[in-house]
């Protein structure tokens, strides 16, 4: 009951899967493992959850993993769960409506990527997740260009019931990622919060597997996301690549310019007027010197735009030096920096 996969991404890789059936699943669970780790290693746990639970279960190795080709990072992550998905469709017909995407550490990653993408998507589940690499190094309290994994900013996006499952004692990712990343859930089911859980002993509590059996058996119960769900996506999206000329948010623009223009035409014709009153006194010139003086202020402020954009260079190197050191960690996760941590 098991199918082993070799899958070719958009970016020339070919990675590793595994498909583990259950003749009895209305659901499949597409499963994005953490850093140190590869499908040899969790294929145990893929059978166990596909029994247990009475799912479907693809895991797949991200590339340079195991035996898939090619580097890690973030892009070939993102470009390997949709080789598995595209797999999942086109191969054994698995519809979105009976999908469900498990992100376990660093796979939060890919997973929520795909799962922003996928509006009818069943459910979600985040094990050990990371609000986003360079978060788990330090304390930002905002997105930075050079950071990786921003799963904070994708996981409010969600519109599909979210489940996240976290150690208290995980000393890799701190549990307030997995308290912030459910608070930011719109659709919140009941997390679990393990307590002393670390970060890579979670299936071993009786809970886990309860708490696992307990969402799907909810999930299945939930209503099927309809089909008028996409049609609507698909309005949506072909009206904002072909709005037409008389849309009306294009005629409240213009009318909001109307009114500009025509209030900028009365204040000139009130100024006029004003100029008119004075009868050639010396206020004109007064305000024709003020503007050459305001003029000459504004030729001299190129001059130092240059100055602070030469000072601006010094954070932004710093920025770079940061930006490697987030690079360096190749997948930036979390299991990776324990010293013990074996390499895959």
């Amino acid at each position: 009951n098991v199918d082993v996969l070799k899958l070719c991404t958009k970016r020339g890789n070919q990675i590793i899967a595994v498909f583990v059936k259950n003749s009895s699943a209305s659901l499949t669970v597409l499963y994005s493992h953490g850093n140190a780790a590869d499908i040899g290693q969790m294929f145990s746990i893929f059978s166990e959850l596909s029994a247990h639970l009475g799912v479907n279960l693809m895991g797949y190795d991200y590339s340079g993993y195991g035996q898939s080709s090619g580097k890690a990072s973030e892009q070939d992550t993102y470009a390997d769960i949709e080789a598995a998905y595209r797999c999942l469709k086109e191969t054994y017909g698995v519809e979105d409506e009976s999908l469900i995407l498990y992100g376990q550490s660093v796979g939060s990653g890919p997973t929520l990527e795909l799962a922003t993408l996928l509006p009818r998507l069943r459910a979600v589940i985040l094990h050990s997740a990371i609000l986003s690499g360079l978060r788990v190094m330090y304390p930002v309290k905002r997105s930075y260009w050079f950071d990786i994994f921003k799963n904070i900013d994708k996981v409010p996006l969600l519109n599909c019931p979210v489940l996240v499952i976290h150690g208290t004692a995980d000393e890799v990712v701190d549990y307030s990622h997995g308290r912030q990343l459910w608070e930011l859930c719109k659709e919140k089911y009941e997390p679990l919060w393990i307590t002393g859980g670390n970060h890579c002993n979670l299936e071993l509590y009786p809970d886990y597997l309860k708490h696992l059996t307990k969402f799907i058996t909810a999930i299945q119960r939930l209503p099927v996301p309809q089909e008028k769900n996409d049609e609507t996506d698909q309005q949506v999206t072909s009206a904002a690549q072909l709005r037409p000329s008389n849309d009306p948010k294009e005629l409240s623009f213009r009318s909001t310019t109307d009114q500009s223009e025509r209030s900028s035409r009365h204040s000139t014709s009130q100024r006029e007027q004003s100029r008119a009153s004075v009868d050639g006194k010396v206020k004109p010139r007064n305000s024709s010197d003020r503007r050459e003086r305001s003029r000459r202020s504004l030729d001299i402020r190129p001059s130092k735009g240059r100055s602070s954009t030469d000072q601006g260079d010094k954070p932004r190197r710093s920025f770079d030096r940061l930006g490697e050191m987030v690079r360096s960690v190749g997948l930036c996760n979390v299991d990776c920096f324990k010293q013990t941590a074996t390499a895959v």
